[in-house]
């Protein structure tokens, strides 16, 4: 009989810990890393990874697969990009708890704030609980190729407390608070990694209400995080996590250094550069060190690229959505717009109008007016596309070059390969036309790689392609600027988000530790051509990016992906609560 169950060989470990990289072997048996470095013995299978890098599996920290999670076992598109682990139930947003009449409320909750299809979330949630603790028993039914871990979200919290009363602006009682806080208590008791909360009027349902959290006192947000706390002392792990507009009159890092000093849990936000933004990110980052080095446990979450949008006319945004000719056909099926938008005299007519902003959100009007003549702003993707584009990418620039106007070049681009065009625009995190500034955070201790919104924004983003981005811009092709070492970086998306959320058992190429491993050819890393797909239920569609160079990625000791594709293997289950690095210990 095998030694061992799997034995990659002659691989280039780079192991999680930011240490240098060594050529060696990796044994796996009964799902764990058995043994590093010069292996002897055989197993049932071999993986010869010579001249390949060996990495364990990314971790991401921030996703939405709340809906998806309970009917889809592939876990795309994370998982095509080396995650074996997710958390999801961020901002916010999620499914439980539920009380059968507020069904239909979280969805469109869901839908305004993270842009999934309302109808897939319809058709292929079937609502197996109503407590947080029997949403965790329905998650732990499926079996994935990821594992998933979730926080308990407030929008949801508060819509099962506060029922109808639950409108913008709504306080709640003590006693409601005290209902709220006991349903948290409970729910990381039953293996919840947090709680999350938003306060950006980003977020809105699909009616266009700001969420919950929006207007939740320091009072009631405090209190929740004691109950976090208590939960903590009984043995489990509560991180609470936020997206806010962070207004300088809401004082937000004074109450977050508070509940993390009370409530001994960490705080993680997410910290972004914006025009928009009242408080600009250094400062951010400064009131954040500040209450740090009071004691508090603050960590902001970054982004790896500029934050924005993929407009294409398929997409749930596109730059002429406010012109009446685009109005008159928004409804049509894809056949009949494609053959409007193709026709010379409709492109003439749609370009000679002006943006009707009537209907259009006036808290966010500026954002939606560089969506709608932000030329300068908005980048060509090309079938190489950087995510670092400089000016003589902009719309503008190739415009110029062409000798059109800029809005008619945007037009046929989007026209182009059957009407598949893609423009992107980056609103956040790319204020300075570059990525510079995220350089010194990438290498700072309060910080960690996160925001890739797996599962969300389906229509606009497909950032849950960061891990290779991290790898393919930042490691290996950057031009503009300084690029991270690739042990750096395997750290940053490894080891650091699992610390975070106290997941001790990954992370790391050691003996004892999950056998979470990515096999990566860094020749050939490289991100696909994004493209729509409309293969959620009911045919939902969401943005999707494949990758080239993943040799194979391997969850708890089965290979679940082999050169991108999904060998129909499920080892991944639901995290209930911290996983300690005991592990180890029993394994040396």
């Amino acid at each position: 009989m095998p030694a061992f169950d799997l034995i990659i060989r002659g691989g280039t470990i780079v192991d999680g810990s930011g240490g240098e990289p060594y050529v060696g072997d990796v044994a796996v048996k009964d799902g764990l890393i058995a043994s590093v470095g010069t292996v002897r013995g055989d197993a049932t299978r071999e993986i010869d990874a010579s001249g390949k890098v060996v990495a364990p599996g990314f971790v991401d920290i921030h996703t939405h697969y709340d809906g998806q999670a309970t009917w889809d076992q592939e876990m795309a598109p994370s998982s095509w990009h080396g995650v074996t682990t997710v958390v999801m139930g961020n901002c916010g947003v999620g499914f439980a708890p539920a009380k059968p009449d507020r069904h239909e409320w979280l969805i469109s909750l869901m839908e305004g704030v993270e842009d999934i299809p309302g109808t897939a979330l319809a058709e292929g949630i079937t609502w197996e609980w109503e407590t947080f603790p029997e949403y965790l028993d329905a998650l732990e039914k499926l079996p994935r190729t990821v594992d998933i871990g979730t926080h308990v979200p407030h929008g949801a919290v508060r819509a099962y407390v506060l029922g109808d009363r639950e409108q913008p602006g709504a306080v709640p009682t003590a006693d409601d608070i005290a209902a709220m806080c006991d349903i948290v208590e409970e729910g990381v008791r039953a293996g919840a990694l947090g709680f999350s909360t938003s306060r950006t009027v980003l977020h809105k349902s699909v009616d266009g209400e700001l969420v919950p959290g929006t207007t939740a006192t320091p009072e009631e947000l405090v209190a929740i995080g004691h109950a976090m706390g208590r939960a903590k002392s009984a043995g489990g792990h509560a991180v609470f996590e936020m997206a806010s507009d962070l207004m300088r009159e809401w004082n937000e890092f004074e109450w977050m250094g508070r509940l993390s000093r009370e409530a001994g849990v960490p705080v993680t936000f997410a910290a972004l550069q914006s025009i928009q933004k009242e408080l600009p990110l250094d400062e951010q980052i400064e009131k954040m060190r500040a209450e740090n080095d009071n004691g508090a446990n603050i960590v902001a979450q970054i982004a790896l690229r500029g934050n924005g949008i993929i407009m294409a006319w398929r997409g749930t945004v596109n730059p002429f959505a406010f012109r009446p000719s685009w109005q008159a056909i928004k409804d049509l099926d894809w056949d009949q717009q494609k053959a409007r938008l193709l026709d010379p005299a409709f492109k003439e007519q749609l370009l000679s109008e002006a943006n009707d902003y009537s209907e259009a959100p006036q808290d966010i009007l500026g954002v939606v007016m560089v969506i709608t003549q932000g030329w300068a702003l908005q980048y060509e993707m090309d079938p190489d596309f950087d995510y670092e584009p400089e000016v003589s990418a902009s719309i503008n620039a190739r415009a110029a070059q062409a000798g059109m106007d800029p809005q008619e070049y945007a037009y046929d681009l989007m026209c182009r390969d059957d009407a598949t065009g893609f423009i992107y625009l980056p609103i956040l995190n790319y204020a300075e036309g570059n990525l510079d500034f995220l350089v010194p955070l990438q290498h700072a201790d309060d910080t960690v790689n996160s925001l890739s919104d797996g599962g969300a924004h389906c229509g606009t983003i497909c950032d849950a392609a960061s891990p290779t981005f991290m790898l393919e811009h930042w490691v290996k092709n950057r031009r503009r600027g300084e690029r991270l070492t690739l042990e750096h970086a395997i750290k940053r998306q490894c080891r650091d988000t699992a610390v975070l959320y106290g997941l001790e058992d990954r992370g790391l190429i050691a003996p004892g530790y999950l056998a979470d491993i990515n096999v990566i050819d860094m020749d050939r890393i490289k991100l696909g051509r994004p493209w729509l797909a409309f293969d959620l239920p009911a045919g939902g569609k969401r943005l999707l990016q494949k990758a080239d160079g993943y040799v194979c990625t391997i969850k708890s000791g089965e290979v679940t992906f082999e050169h991108g594709k999904w060998t129909g293997a499920a080892p991944g289950g639901l995290i209930r609560g911290p996983q300690h690095a005991a592990l180890a210990e029993a394994a040396e």
